[in-house]
């Protein structure tokens, strides 16, 4: 029989199986129907059939992960392309974020509130009040008019207001309209080399690796949030590192399955009705830590952590069952999913809790001493050394539902408020900034024949959303009719950062007693890495359904190339009105495709 060597190279497997994607379903080493497990003839079908020069936990791997996965990486050439073109998006995605970053020198959307609050906190440990009209003399320089003696009532976590201060502090200050924004502009580059390496594991392509980056790149929404000091950028952000761990911890998860597994049977020994314990999954820990980080941003990551536990029962299930697990199920629940529990949801919640340290340390934070002033008192079984960490958590508790409130109910009128069912395809994108100039006035040269305009419109490139849409309901089928796992992920973050929103809008709040509240499109910078994985999903089973006809691939991959320059085209056609570029007013107003988009 032969012998594990632990020393080799996952990459050096030989592919002689299929290059398909795994699929979670059993392999040809699971169990029949009917065979006793842990007997002679399990191990036997473990065993490597005649002419297999390979281990067992090779053949295993190939299972689990799939030839082509295994294969990623393994030629100089694919790492360094692998790596080039990451470094070419990125140096892209840098300049389309960088450039004139502090264009418009006002503070735009809900800047107004989130970089103010971000600079008090940086300032004071706290977000404080600021008087009747700041924004004049905070655009003008004058950042310290806030007020010391009053608390600003907030209704968003503080991790996007720290992320932004800490920007600010890096970047010397805030009396400069860039360094509102280079936070912001710094995650949305790192966002673009992070969907770029995870697209690149998920698909087992470099070269699908970069055409996600590069869309990502172009894409208006990503562009619009990297270049101004809003919340939803960073909520994004830790979203997608969440995911990301969950991928890496998937794979390693595989691989030690594939070696423990491999190790009973090369010994001669039997696997039993469960696997052998893999270890502890640090990848799902941090992901909880980055998911805690989400939900510091906007509670909205809470959709996130819901979907994304899901996501990985079932990946933990069809690991045991393509393992060859007799009680896969059973196996995957004691070993996997309960662990999970036990460990992601407390640290989420630990996390959330740690990033209110500074509303706890400061005495002046909003509501900070509500329990105390209200007359609430520990119960009797509280140590009484502690009496003011219950305070401050009733107090917390309390602003919690206050904030909880203002979410439900918010109803006020907006222009640009906008129902979920249209976001997919844009269709009221979000005015955060316009205005428009006579000849010689503000940015408008005097030379100039016609009126100017200056917008920055938090649009997405109309044609990646568009496909977008169409490429979910591909994606979507392709999940189910082939149990194609490569669309789990996406899939379910597309779900988690749009469907949600549909609770709170007409009629569904109606009949959930709720009310059709406030929202906007500009929320689904939170899915759109997810939507651009979608479409590079179909791009990749398209690649897959042409393996055995090289005309027909060669086709799919010049249509590809084609799709994303024209992609690339619009974008440089959208980026002045992203970008509030001045242009002339009928420019401005021939990119209004839509009326809707007015």
């Amino acid at each position: 029989m032969p012998q594990h060597n632990v020393n080799r190279d996952p990459q050096d497997v030989p592919a002689e199986t299929t290059d398909a994607p795994p699929t979670d379903t059993p392999s040809a080493h699971a169990p029949p129907a009917g065979t006793t497990p842990g007997t002679t003839a399990e191990v036997a079908l473990l065993a490597a059939p005649v002419g297999d020069a390979r281990t067992t936990r090779e053949r295993l791997l190939t299972d689990l992960l799939g030839a082509r996965r295994l294969r990623l990486g393994a030629t100089f050439r694919d790492r360094f392309w692998g790596w080039a073109g990451t470094l070419a998006v990125v140096l892209v995605a840098a300049v389309a974020r960088l450039w004139d970053l502090g264009r418009p020198a006002k503070l735009v959307f809900d800047e107004t509130y989130y970089v103010k609050e971000g600079w008090s906190l940086a300032s004071l440990g706290y977000e404080a009040a600021w008087p009747e009209d700041p924004n004049a003399a905070f655009e003008a320089g004058d950042v310290t008019s806030y007020l010391t003696d009053k608390a600003e009532y907030v209704v968003h976590p503080p991790v996007g207001k720290w992320m932004i201060a800490l920007g600010m502090r890096l970047a010397g200050g805030a009396t400069e309209s860039w360094q509102w924004r280079v936070a912001s502009a710094v995650i949305g580059i790192v966002a673009v080399l992070l969907i770029v390496r995870i697209a690149r594991r998920l698909f087992a392509s470099s070269t699908l690796g970069v055409l996600a980056g590069l869309l990502f790149a172009v894409d208006g929404e990503a562009i619009v949030h990297s270049r101004t000091g809003l919340l939803d950028q960073f909520l994004m952000f830790w979203v997608l590192v969440a995911f990301g761990c969950l991928l890496m911890d998937r794979e390693w998860g595989r691989r030690r399955l594939a070696e423990r597994v491999s190790h009973l049977v090369d010994a001669g020994n039997d696997v039993g009705l469960y696997a052998p314990w893999i270890g502890f999954r640090w990848w799902r820990l941090a992901a909880a830590v980055s998911l805690g980080l989400a939900c510091g941003v906007k509670w909205s990551g809470l959709w996130f952590v819901a979907a994304f536990g899901l996501l990985v029962v079932f990946w933990d299930l069809g690991a045991r069952r393509t393992a060859g697990i007799r009680r896969w199920w059973e196996d995957a629940i004691l070993s996997d999913v309960m662990p999970t529990l036990l460990i992601m949801l407390p640290t989420v919640v630990v996390v959330y809790v740690a990033t209110w340290t500074g509303w706890f340390a400061s005495r002046m934070s909003y509501m900070r001493d509500w329990a105390a002033a209200n007359g609430h008192e520990a119960p009797g079984w509280w140590p009484g050394q502690a009496d003011g960490v219950w305070l401050a958590g009733r107090s917390l508790g309390q602003y919690h539902r206050q904030m909880w409130d203002f979410h439900t109910s918010l109803d006020s009128e907006h222009n640009y408020a906008a129902h979920p069912l249209g976001w997919i395809v844009q269709s009221r994108p979000t005015s955060f900034f316009w205005e428009k100039y006579s000849p010689g006035q503000g940015p408008c040269p005097a030379s100039a024949t016609h009126d100017c305009a200056t917008a920055v419109t938090s649009l997405g490139n109309p044609i990646i959303w568009w496909l977008g849409a169409v490429a979910l309901l591909v994606s979507l089928v392709l999940a189910i009719m082939q149990r194609d796992w490569r669309a789990s992920g996406p899939l379910t973050g597309v779900a988690a950062g749009w469907l949600p929103w549909f609770l709170y809008s007409s009629p569904i709040a109606e009949l959930l007693g709720g009310v059709d509240r406030t929202i906007f499109t500009f929320y689904t910078i939170a899915f759109a890495p997810f939507l651009i994985l979608v479409i590079v999903h179909v791009v990749a089973a398209l690649l897959d359904l042409t393996e055995d006809d090289p005309p027909a691939r060669r086709a799919v991959g010049w249509v590809t190339g084609a799709v994303a320059a024209v992609i690339v085209g619009v974008s440089v056609l959208f980026y002045p009105i992203w970008t509030a570029m001045p242009v002339s007013y009928d420019y401005w107003h021939s990119l209004m495709w839509l009326p809707s988009w007015i």
